[in-house]
């Protein structure tokens, strides 16, 4: 349990997901936390060596909360339309005594309202952190990330990237600048969050948990443009921009199509609609600019563009 003003105890749901998986090693990194895995009863997924594994039936609210005993911190990481889940999860972790969760939040700016009317899940990522608030045995502290840089450079419906094609869909003209995370960089901040004391020790009265109960913490790695990736692309393939082929869609077309392609049951609308909608013009994206981040807080480092793209690309080619 809590142990001079620090967390020991960490459940992870999701351990086994890209997220997941980086912050379980991260955490695991530091020697600071115990860290368990819990899955449901069928679950085969491979968990990260080092870590307990606690089985559960999800739908079983006593199993959840017998899951849940002992622990300081529940961290969240599931499919971004697992809302249903997520509120049993929550209500069992309140009844296990847990203190504190970090919500399946790892998004885009959930508190900006305008993005928030725009795209339902974040509305409901909003709604769950006000549902953990009303409970009074718990806290939650919302991680803001933006999107994963690596996971989303490499889906053309994402950042507009197509690798094989040599080409790119710019949303508007491709300058509207975007907060976002690596995985790596959102390991860290998990890490570095968890490690901090509970309350104040002296007289800072900011890096300690304290600080950030029932509130979002914001972290990014890069606050970048669709322009300033083709230029990190450039440099780490050696082309030029004359061998790409750019092609350019308005930002709020593209939302209304991919709107419409979910109403008809494409999921690929979903996609479509949410990016869209955060590389709007108006700024929504970019909430390094707008809420500032706790990066230096929390001592993460300045990350490479092009490193993270290289990466991005070794993978698209199947490198190991």
């Amino acid at each position: 349990m809590v142990s001079e003003n620090r967390l020991s105890n960490v459940a992870i749901v999701g351990a086994g997901g890209n997220s997941g998986r980086v912050i379980t090693e991260y955490l695991l990194k530091t020697g600071k936390h115990v860290v368990t895995a819990i899955t449901r009863l069928d679950s085969t997924t491979q968990i990260p060596e080092g870590v307990k594994i606690t089985k559960v039936d999800y739908n079983s609210h006593q199993s959840l909360v017998d899951g849940f005993q002992g622990q300081d911190v529940l961290v969240i990481c599931l499919a971004a339309a697992a809302s249903d889940t997520q509120s049993k999860l929550i209500k069992a972790a309140g009844d296990a005594g847990v203190p504190w969760v970090l919500p399946n939040e790892w998004s885009p700016d959930t508190a900006n309202e305008d993005v928030n009317r725009d795209i339902a899940v974040f509305h409901s990522k909003r709604e769950i952190c006000k549902e953990i608030a009303k409970l009074s045995k718990v806290s939650y502290i919302a991680v803001t990330t933006g999107f994963w840089y690596e996971y989303c450079l490499s889906n053309p419906l994402a950042f507009g990237f197509d690798f094989k094609k040599r080409s790119v869909s710019f949303l508007d003209g491709g300058e509207a600048l975007v907060s976002m995370c690596t995985y790596a960089q959102v390991g860290r901040a998990v890490t570095a969050l968890l490690s901090l004391p509970i309350q104040p020790e002296g007289d800072d009265k900011m890096h300690c948990l304290e600080h950030f109960r029932n509130r979002n913490v914001y972290v990014s790695s890069f606050t970048i443009s669709q322009e300033d990736m083709l230029r990190s692309v450039l440099r780490v393939t050696g082309t030029n921009v004359q061998d790409w082929t750019i092609t350019k869609v308005p930002s709020r077309e593209q939302y209304q199509t991919g709107l419409k392609e979910l109403q008809g049951g494409d999921m690929a609308g979903f996609t479509k609609m949410m990016f869209s909608r955060v590389f709007y013009s108006d700024g929504s994206g970019n909430y390094e600019k707008i809420r500032g981040t706790s990066n230096q807080l929390l001592g993460l480092p300045k990350e490479s563009l092009d490193v993270a793209t290289e990466a991005v690309i070794k993978l698209t080619k199947g490198a190991k």
